[in-house]
């Protein structure tokens, strides 16, 4: 039997997902799933392996979230001050 953070390393191995997706495939509240992902992210590492994130981009501007470092969803975006924005991708490779 699996563990909820092996579970998580499992879906990201196979194909890239967002926090939300992955709550609703491991029937776990979308905020647990954040709090998972930087343990999940110091465990991938020791396996040679890493937890790629494709940052959140603002829909209206195209700004790119490229230096965040929180595995949330930011608020807002700096640029236009609209919360237009998709939700970061995460993968394992």
């Amino acid at each position: 039997m699996q563990t909820i953070r092996q579970k998580i390393v499992d879906l990201l191995s196979r194909h890239e997902m967002d926090a939300r997706e992955l709550s609703q495939e491991l029937g776990i509240r979308e905020r647990e799933v954040y709090t998972h992902l930087a343990h999940v992210a110091r465990s991938v590492k020791a396996e040679k392996k890493k937890l790629i994130v494709y940052p959140s981009q603002c829909l209206l501007c195209g700004y790119v979230f490229d230096e965040r470092k929180r595995f949330t969803r930011p608020g807002r975006c700096p640029q236009c001050k609209k919360s237009h924005l998709t939700r970061p991708m995460f993968q394992v490779k």
